[in-house]
């Protein structure tokens, strides 16, 4: 039995029977948590195993960690800064700001994999030009190259902790003002712009092993008329193309405003995978997801590349890690 490329939320702190049906439709690959589906560490202990036990192979189970205001597991959980406080230690000593985006990294990896998570939705390689309302202090930095080498030291970090990364918002969703959650953002710049600045990053880390990407649901007219998440063009010829990557690509929600130009769910879902998208991604929206369930002709998701993501390592006590410990104490040193 393979998995499918659709991944979903579900509603509460345990799983509802109904959830487990639809968890075990084939074209379901994977399931994508919140903070309503958290009330202590033992209790997602438990979320993550029945999740796990319902299918062979289990479900690849991620959520939106990245630290700051997108952190959705708190109590019994490291308070980890917004990463634009990790860009902030740059200018004081780019050695140390390294190694605490390491051993953030590492923390928000130990911490998830103990709980029966397998990777987080990070790190934010969007450039902060100072113009956008929902990026913001997600982004390391306004520099293209202090992007790369904090962020390249996050993912080791994740890595050293047994957890895939997950770049986005490809090609890049910090230059304009609008929200894709609420609106469809139009980035007017020339692909040469955004190359010299924006794909900076991603390049670095393609080459470092970056287990996965998502693209932003943002049309560059001068590139393409489709927003990159529903883009042959920026998927296939520039990111697998030109940028050469090989792993996991990860669509945006398709519930979100910014999707809506690609028409109902199941056009949303099937332009996605047509573009170059692995696993779709459709949340808080369960009639859509009933719906693309009932009609999408999902394709496999690629094994090579599910492999990739899925948590490594024994789930250790977190106790008997002296790493951990240390680089959560360096992290209790950032103001939060």
């Amino acid at each position: 039995m393979t998995l499918g490329p659709v991944m979903l939320d579900v509603a509460g702190l345990r799983l509802a029977s109904q959830e487990k049906e639809i968890l075990r439709h084939p074209a379901v690959g994977g399931v994508i948590l919140f903070a309503r589906n958290f009330e202590s560490p033992r209790q997602l202990l438990g979320l993550t195993a029945e999740i796990r036990a319902l299918r062979r192979p289990e479900p690849l189970i991620a959520v939106d960690h990245e630290g700051g205001r997108v952190q959705r597991f708190q109590e019994g959980f490291t308070r980890i800064p917004p990463m634009r406080l990790l860009g902030e230690r740059w200018d004081a000593g780019p050695a140390q700001a390294r190694t605490l985006a390491e051993a953030t990294g590492y923390v928000v990896a130990v911490e998830l994999r103990s709980h029966g998570v397998d990777f987080s939705f990070a790190p934010v390689l969007d450039v902060d030009f100072g113009s956008s309302s929902v990026i913001g202090d997600r982004a390391f930095s306004e520099e293209p190259a202090v992007i790369a080498s904090l962020a390249g030291a996050f993912v080791a970090g994740l890595t050293a902790g047994g957890a895939a990364s997950v770049g986005k918002h490809f090609p890049g969703h910090g230059y304009v003002k609008a929200d894709s959650h609420l609106d469809v953002p139009v980035d007017e710049r020339e692909l040469g712009e955004i190359e010299a600045a924006d794909l900076l990053p991603y390049r670095e880390l393609i080459k470092k092993g970056l287990g996965g990407i998502m693209p932003a649901h943002v049309i560059y007219p001068k590139v393409d008329k489709r927003p990159a998440g529903f883009s042959p063009v920026w998927l296939k010829d520039v990111l697998r193309g030109r940028l050469g990557f090989e792993g996991m690509i990860f669509s945006d929600d398709l519930s979100m405003e910014g999707a809506s130009v690609a028409g109902g769910v199941v056009q949303r879902a099937e332009t996605a995978l047509a573009a170059g998208c692995d696993m779709i991604l459709v949340c808080n929206a369960p009639q859509a997801a009933s719906e693309l369930l009932d009609k999408l002709k999902a394709p496999a998701l690629d094994t090579r590349r599910a492999k990739r993501m899925r948590g490594r390592g024994a789930l250790k006590p977190l106790g008997s890690d002296t790493r951990y410990a240390s680089a959560v104490a360096a992290i209790r040193g950032v103001s939060v």
